[in-house]
């Protein structure tokens, strides 16, 4: 007698499943080979691919045919053999710790009692695919589940509130359909079951003490999550149709906006059971897909702030299309980071709404896997396959999925197969490339109906009961219909509770002093160089700690690394969260921050940042390398910077032109976010950037990208109070007004500052960092430690804060920082630049002894842009031309940016200007930068000579048109 081993039984389920989807039960997929035996016909399967690989194990059960059953023995290479045995034959199936039906104790069955018991749980209307999971303990957790000789019956009083919140789901379609004929909303036809599977899943996560959820989804059957899952006011969904600009309370910025089924919106609401769960759905743009990684950051954020260590507490949902599951790189970068330690949310409940059509394409030509879900099957999570006309088979395993996340921590993926009742939306015609599809589609009947028809047939309840719930939903449709005319929103939810106090940009934030006091400065100085007893450094780390312990007791020549370590010291010190992300940023890329420690002898880690005061909260300074991913890391970093602003959240590029990768997360959310959807983040972007002969992709962080989508007016000057000017508020709302901040700082005393004062204002923007590559080691970039401390350097200046522009050091000395300072005429050239090209230029300057004749002046803050400061720079060099000189290409860098800047500037000093300010730079170019050392170094010397030499004059001259 054959005996089935445990491998063989699972071979069965495997197989009975792939044939349960590909719906075939004909023997046409056989065809007949030699008999070997003289007694039982042999078959050769016709296509492996109707099984699948992972059908073709030791020995599979494929489909039964009356009184036989068709077995797969392990095949050869290229034969797949097939043999037809009794359905009455008996076998021995052990039990070998498995659950389910296994664990029965009933050893010997007939093959039709096990094909009967497997075909129960495998061959309905759901499908589950856990083989690939290899641990036998959540293998066995889910067959006691779902192996289960029967399910446990819905109770009436279940079955009308799953009617009832399916009705909501498909009567809110039917009715802004009936509203709103012409316009787009991506409706939820064809999956109505997606809103009672939901929220089944929120009452049963919310039961298993989660009491908050995030949400991030597409745009298809947005509305209606919002509506009937989150509760956003459907008047203001209504009203939100009309496309006027909802207008706020007086003086409320309102942003740009954004298309309705982009919004998102947070709502406290109660579950069936009475308690209380938030909800947060993140807005999001077209680009599919692209906010799953902000979903999990703002996740572990709300994690790490509530002390949720266990991540029980709050949960990541993630909606997505069959498409773009399968078709979108980011869904996999996503899911990389559910088993990374610093970024693990706990687990993430992936629903696919599979309309089995992307677009206009079909499942064939979109996916070289069997299932859109297979990309899933890399992290060993459960993939639950369900038919979504089925609404209790959908509730079913939804709460099943929010079941395994609480108990298992890790993600689950959900596969509603449904269709797609119009095409992309409600205008478009999918007759054009799916008529046979569209045809069926067009006599099915909609879930709804089904299921009203099913408690109809059963007696559950009856035409007079249906009729009053549909009847009461319309009513309450119309009332909001109504209500929607007139809706005014009242203050805006753009900030939650952590965000209280914060500043929109239409109101005046003051400014905040970012020095630190000199004592304060030494004791975190030394906590942050000190190693612990016993602990054996690198014998270079070491030195390297002890270089920095001597910068501290000596206040000279800080240098970059320990000025990064001071700011975030500083900051931990006053009770705020530093996170440092990205790839390799724990060491750095270029060696230079050694954040992280490594005994050379155990390999245990130690963070002097972790230690910087006693009792400091675990996790409050956290640093850590990434995988290698830019669009799905920044996307995390930049969720988790949305949650709290008091927090300073960075990633850090391991070269400045990678982050070209993450593009789709700087163009729709850093650059444009509080804009469309009024959020507003803090993030610290850091591009290392600059030319020092390593080639096109290691030199330039492509600054002019950053700058083109700035959205300043060049040719409109801030007003300025010169009564505040000494302390710094003169500018107004300059600052609050633009999308970002871009940085390309000079000193470490500068970076310190600038990173502080993210945190020390009371709004928040994103800062875009140009930070540098050889100037961590450069011997000229340095800072006293005086210019880190609270007491200002310059006479009259209250406070010390980051030096948007940095003035020449030649010359009348020490320099005033007054508006109108005293006039040097006597110097011919103000060379304006920023970054590390100055370094060059003045050791140049001080070679040809050019300190009297061209003075360099240093655009530390390039967005906004210093108008104040620039005028007072040509105030001070009344008779001095302008240039404008930088290593990248003309066409690159920052060129472009500042002409039309600097000439306004210009303009408002009364100089007169030609519209073209003289240029001292490599020529335009495609790539960025030479591939050959020698070049480089030519282009190199080549600029900063024209930079300094007073003959030349603009580069274009040699055409003829200067």
């Amino acid at each position: 007698m054959l005996e089935l081993q445990s491998q063989a039984l699972q071979s069965i389920t495997i197989a009975l499943h792939h044939i349960s989807v590909a719906g075939s039960s004909r023997l046409d997929m056989l065809e007949p080979v030699c008999l070997h035996n003289g007694r039982t016909p042999t078959y050769r399967l016709k296509s492996v691919q109707l099984l699948g690989p992972r059908a073709l194990q030791v020995v599979q059960v494929c489909h039964s045919i009356g009184d036989t059953v068709l077995l797969a023995c392990k095949p050869l290479q290229t034969m797949h053999i097939f043999t037809l045995l009794p359905m009455h034959r008996r076998f021995f199936l052990g039990t070998w710790n498995m659950s389910g039906f296994l664990n029965e104790n009933r050893p010997i069955r007939t093959l039709r009692e096990t094909l009967d018991r497997l075909q129960e749980t495998y061959c309905g209307n759901i499908g589950y695919e856990y083989m690939h999971i290899p641990d036998r303990d959540r293998c066995n957790w889910l067959r006691e589940r779902i192996e289960t000789p029967e399910l446990v019956p819905f109770s009436r009083e279940k079955k009308m509130h799953t009617l009832d919140r399916l009705a909501w789901s498909d009567m809110f379609e039917t009715f802004l359909a009936n509203k709103y004929t012409a316009a787009k909303r991506f409706g939820l036809e064809g999956c109505e079951t997606l809103i009672p599977g939901m929220k089944a899943m929120i009452d049963k996560i919310t039961d298993m003490e989660c009491n908050s959820v995030v949400i991030g989804m597409p745009h298809r059957g947005r509305l209606n999550v919002l509506a009937n899952v989150v509760r956003k006011p459907m008047a203001q969904i209504f009203s939100e149709f009309s496309g006027k600009k909802l207008k706020g309370p007086e003086g409320e910025y309102t942003g740009s906006g954004d298309v309705k089924y982009h919004l998102g919106t947070s709502y406290n609401r109660p579950t069936s059971s009475g308690k209380m769960v938030h909800l947060s759905l993140m807005a999001n743009p077209s680009h599919l897909e692209a906010v799953n990684p902000l979903v999990l950051g703002k996740t572990r954020a709300k994690q790490f702030y509530s002390d949720d260590n266990e991540r029980t507490h709050h949960a990541a949902v993630l909606l997505h299309g069959d498409g773009a599951f399968s078709g979108q790189g980011i869904v996999y970068e996503t899911l990389d980071l559910c088993g990374l330690l610093d970024y693990t949310v706990g687990g993430t409940i992936h629903l696919v709404v599979n309309n089995q059509v992307a677009f206009t394409t079909d499942p064939k030509e979109s996916r070289s896997s069997p299932y859109c879900t297979d990309v899933a099957k890399a992290l060993n999570v459960p993939i639950f396959h369900v038919n979504a006309d089925s609404v209790e088979s959908v509730v079913r395993v939804c709460e099943l999925a929010a079941e395994w996340r609480q108990r298992w921590k890790t993600d689950v993926v959900v596969d509603l197969v449904c269709y797609r009742k119009y095409g992309h939306n409600e205008i478009d015609e999918p007759m054009f490339t799916q008529p046979l599809m569209y045809k069926a589609i067009r006599q099915h009947k909609a879930a709804h109906q089904r299921y009203v028809e099913q408690l109809l047939a059963e007696g559950s309840l009856d035409k007079a009961q249906v009729r009053t719930i549909h009847d009461r939903i319309q009513e309450l449709l119309n009332q909001e219909y109504e209500a929607g005319r007139d809706y005014r929103p009242s203050a805006k939810d753009w900030l939650a509770s952590h965000w209280q106090g914060f500043m929109s940009p239409a109101q005046l934030s003051r400014i905040r002093n970012t020095g630190v006091k000199a004592d304060v400065l030494k004791s975190v100085g030394h906590a942050i160089t000190a190693l612990p007893d016993g602990f054996t450094a690198h014998r270079q780390i070491k030195k390297v700690y002890e270089q920095r312990r001597a910068m501290i007791e000596s206040g000279e020549e800080v240098d970059w690394a320990t000025s990064e370590a001071l700011a975030f010291a500083t900051l931990l010190s006053e009770g705020n969260h530093v996170r440092l992300s990205g790839q390799d940023v724990e060491r750095g890329t270029f060696s230079h921050r050694h954040a992280v420690l490594h005994d050379q002898n155990t390999g245990a880690k130690y963070i002097p940042l972790a230690n910087v005061f006693p009792g400091q909260k675990p996790y409050q300074f956290t640093v850590c390398n990434s995988s290698l991913s830019e669009y799905g890391v920044l996307g995390f970093e930049l969720g988790y910077s949305m949650e709290n602003p008091n927090s300073l959240v960075l990633w850090e590029a391991q070269f400045g032109d990678f982050a070209n990768t993450a593009q789709v997360i700087f163009d729709q959310f850093v650059s444009s976010g509080e804009a469309k959807w009024l959020r507003q983040s803090g993030l610290v972007c850091l591009l290392p950037h600059g030319y020092d002969g390593q080639g096109p992709e290691h030199s330039s962080a492509r600054l002019e990208r950053y700058l083109q989508m700035s959205d300043e007016n060049p040719y409109e000057m801030p007003q300025i109070d010169q009564r505040e000017w000494f302390a710094g508020s003169h500018l107004g709302t300059q600052t609050q007004n633009v999308n970002w901040q871009i940085v390309n700082c000079t000193t470490p005393a500068n970076y310190f500052h600038v990173l502080r004062r993210q945190i020390h204002r009371q709004f928040r923007k994103p800062l875009i960092v140009m930070s540098p590559k050889n100037l961590l080691r450069h011997p000229k970039c340095k800072s006293p430690l005086y210019e880190f401390d609270d007491i200002p350097d310059d006479q009259g200046i209250v406070g010390v804060r980051f030096k948007r522009l940095i003035m020449d050091d030649t010359g009348l000395m020490p320099k005033s920082r007054a508006p109108r300072p005293e006039q040097e005429p006597g110097y011919k050239r103000v060379v304006f630049c920023t970054g590390k090209v100055f370094y060059e230029l003045h050791a140049e300057r001080e070679r040809q002894g050019k300190q009297n004749d061209i003075a360099i002046v240093r655009i530390e803050q390039l967005v906004p842009f210093p108008f104040d400061l620039v005028c007072r720079e040509i105030y001070r060099y009344p008779n001095a031309e302008l240039l404008w000189c930088q290593e990248e290409p003309m066409n690159m860098g920052a060129y472009f940016h500042m002409q039309p800047r600097l000439e306004s500037c210009m303009r408002a000093e009364g100089r007169s200007t030609n519209g073209r300010i003289p240029f001292a730079g490599r020529p335009p170019s495609a790539s960025p930068a030479t591939g050959y050392a020698a070049v480089h170094a030519q282009e190199q010397s080549k600029l900063t000579h024209e930079a300094l030499d007073l003959d030349y004059n603009t580069p274009w001259a040699s055409r003829g048109t200067a």
